[in-house]
């Protein structure tokens, strides 16, 4: 394919390779096209609107809801619901899974997990937002709502994933388990274009990415970590460069493409740490997976863990295959 394979051809020539969906999933993803492509347009005119700044009320999270998170979540539900492909989402912005309980839902085969606006505090700043989303299929049978079991599925179990970067350009990266490709917006005539084909993680990366606000709070082995970024060592390149923009889609998206690792380690304070495991760590875990990294959370990989609730957090270590287990090694030793 090239350059100027557009996202819609794209989905079109892979039907094949699932040929069990009937073209569900092709659908799917094009809502998911359509919603991000609305989304942008109001991230893009963040400064001129009034939809900066929060709304005054908490998600289950406990955070303050932006106004843009409300919009994203709203236009992401709302694009869902038409499109009828999917029989429930579960957002990191509800306090519960939401059930879309009308025939042609019911009949659906898929659910979806989606953080609508990753990052959304960077809005304010103009600094680089996303989206995730993880799509699986329903564990219920055809023709009746979801249940909580629909959601709480490993992330082994998914079929697609990807996220939506808002930068200096709008991409679409993601996977249906046949390598990972991205697609760049071209806000001329409103079409994604493949921009990245069968993205891959450099095999040798020298950008970390954490917020070293935490370090009186992490354990030893992430502290050594941090040290062994830092030291002096022609051999491996190092010191590696510090690089952390806030945003799990933004940090990630720039390690796929230049190399590098991302932590989000639990801590004396939060031994869990922040990122939620449904909403960002499978999904990215499993990016990184396709594109020949690794996502662990120290010592588990993230793809296996069986999810116990909703809004469940874990800790993120994702990137570089190398990197990841060298963490994994100080972790190990200090356990």
């Amino acid at each position: 394919m090239n350059k100027l394979t557009t996202l819609g051809q794209f989905l079109i020539e892979r039907q094949k390779d699932f040929p069990y969906a009937k073209g569900e999933l092709s659908r799917l993803l094009s809502a998911i096209r359509l919603a991000a492509k609305i989304v942008n347009r109001e991230v893009n005119k963040a400064g001129l609107v009034d939809i900066l700044g929060a709304v005054g009320t908490e998600n289950i999270q406990g955070e303050d809801q932006q106004k843009l998170d409300v919009y994203a979540d709203n236009q992401f539900m709302k694009s869902m619901e038409l499109r009828g492909e999917v029989c429930g989402v579960a957002s990191e912005e509800q306090d519960s899974f939401v059930v879309f309980d009308n025939d042609r839902s019911n009949n659906a085969s898929y659910v979806i997990m989606i953080d609508p606006l990753d990052g959304s505090s960077n809005i304010d700043v103009n600094v680089t937002v996303g989206t995730i989303f993880s799509i699986y299929k329903r564990k219920t049978p055809v023709g009746q709502a979801v249940t909580l079991d629909d959601f709480l599925q490993p992330g082994t179990e998914q079929v697609a994933a990807g996220y939506v970067v808002y930068g200096s350009s709008t991409m679409i990266v993601f996977s249906t388990g046949k390598g990972v490709n991205g697609f760049t917006l071209d806000p001329s005539i409103g079409t994604f274009h493949l921009s990245h084909s069968d993205m891959m993680i450099p095999a040798n990366g020298k950008i970390y990415s954490i917020n070293e606000g935490n370090y009186a709070h992490f354990h030893k082995g992430i502290k050594q970590y941090l040290k062994y970024c830092q030291d002096i060592d022609e051999e491996t390149n190092r010191p590696y460069t510090s690089r952390y923009i806030g945003s799990l889609v933004a940090d990630f998206h720039r390690n796929l493409i230049k190399g590098g690792i991302y932590l989000y380690p639990g801590t004396t304070i939060k031994p869990n740490g922040k990122l939620r495991l449904l909403y960002e760590c499978n999904p990215i875990a499993f990016l990184a997976e396709q594109a020949g990294g690794k996502a662990s959370t120290g010592t588990q990989r993230i793809l296996d863990i069986i999810p116990t609730e909703l809004h469940q957090r874990v800790p993120f270590i994702v990137g570089n295959t190398t990197m990841v287990e060298k963490v994994e090694e100080f972790i190990l030793a200090n356990s």
